[in-house]
């Protein structure tokens, strides 16, 4: 079966799917006196509705600062996908992109999810679109289906196993191990990536992220020579010329962990930019480079930062919780067969906690 590469560039019939689209919906920012007074009203929702805030490294530096001053999460997300399932709070708010708000929802059915904006979609969950999938696996039944967190929830249910960037190598590994084939989907890069660092016989959907699949690297290896002693860290959707040339690959998590506890001066990361508000506030004397992409301005689609993620802002917040609005429904069967897959990664990394990948280490390259 033909495997499919979904358009970014071009609307769909509504228009939702267009990158210049979620941009557009980009809120502005808040003057300082009233972003002041809508995180003191959210504080206070967040208390009356027994709500939680759940946020993304990739979403603005407010949220992000809001959740951690509420005891909510600001995670990977795996870790997000852990929080939301273990907190007592009868309402989680998920800042980050729908499949997210889907997969807290599929875990916590009892729990109300609601989500800033739910148009704030993932250009892989629209490159992997459901029927086309399940056609997919329909042709090669004798391969256990791995899916990545960056997909819908019709999609996971029809995955024997759902994996992060954090616990990706490790899954597919133990598969390996136990003789199983993989049919992979959707980040091509990430698949190729594990494909290599595994051996594993994988055959992979062909998607990518818009943000990721932007950087390019004969424009990282210029800028490493500008900067000899940074370390490089890559987010493994990367493409292999990127990755290539890193220090560290690895998760979101990850890259901020390798930062912290580096020893170098000065890192050039290749992830989204939103990260970097996070790693200045627990690394301060660090010198924080992004990786070049493709362009800036009208030749890039993302310029190292995921459009539908920007679409989260502190507006959005305040008005699901002010009027219940951006509620996510998962219908049945979808979410209890989406749910099995989850279920499976949470418990296997749960039961094999030294088997993630840890920051500061490449597979082929070593210690960082």
């Amino acid at each position: 079966m033909e495997q499919v590469l979904y358009d970014y560039t071009r609307q769909d019939a509504q228009g939702a799917t267009c990158t210049a689209h979620a941009w557009a919906k980009v809120p502005p920012a808040l003057p300082p006196a009233e972003r002041a007074r809508t995180v003191e009203r959210i504080k206070a929702l967040l208390r009356e509705r027994d709500a939680m805030l759940v946020a993304h490294y990739y979403v603005d530096g407010d949220i992000q600062d809001l959740a951690l001053a509420t005891g909510g999460c600001v995670a990977d997300s795996l870790e997000m996908a852990r929080f939301g399932r273990d907190h007592a709070a009868r309402t989680l708010v998920v800042a980050g992109v729908r499949f997210m708000g889907e997969t807290a929802k599929i875990l916590s059915p009892h729990k109300r999810v609601l989500m800033p904006d739910l148009e704030a979609t993932c250009s892989l969950d629209l490159g992997c679109p459901a029927e086309e999938f399940s056609a997919f696996c329909d042709a090669h039944l004798d391969r256990k289906v791995v899916v990545y967190a960056n997909t819908s929830a019709a999609v996971k249910a029809r995955a024997d196993w759902m994996v992060t960037s954090s616990c990706a190598l490790a899954i597919v590994n133990h598969l390996k191990e136990q003789g199983e084939k993989i049919l992979w989907a959707p980040d091509k890069h990430l698949g190729r990536y594990i494909q290599e660092q595994t051996g594993a016989d994988m055959l992979l959907w062909n998607a990518a992220c818009i943000v990721h699949d932007e950087f390019r690297g004969l424009e990282l290896e210029i800028l490493k020579r500008e900067h000899p002693g940074a370390k490089v860290l890559v987010h493994p959707e990367s493409p292999r010329s990127v990755i290539e040339q890193a220090d560290v690959v690895g998760s979101t998590t990850q890259i901020l962990q390798a930062v912290v506890d580096g020893k170098a001066d000065t890192y050039i990361i290749a992830t989204d930019n939103g990260l970097l508000h996070r790693i200045r506030q627990l690394a301060p004397g660090k010198t924080l480079i992004e990786a070049p992409t493709a362009g800036r301005s009208a030749t890039c689609k993302s310029c190292a930062h995921c459009p539908w993620m920007a679409m989260n802002a502190l507006q959005g917040v305040l008005a699901c919780l002010e009027q219940g609005s951006g509620e996510i429904l998962v219908p049945e069967p979808v979410r209890s067969q989406a749910h099995g897959c989850i279920d499976r990664m949470l418990a296997f990394t749960a039961s094999h906690p030294g088997s993630l990948a840890k920051p500061g280490v490449v597979p082929h390259l070593g210690s960082a």
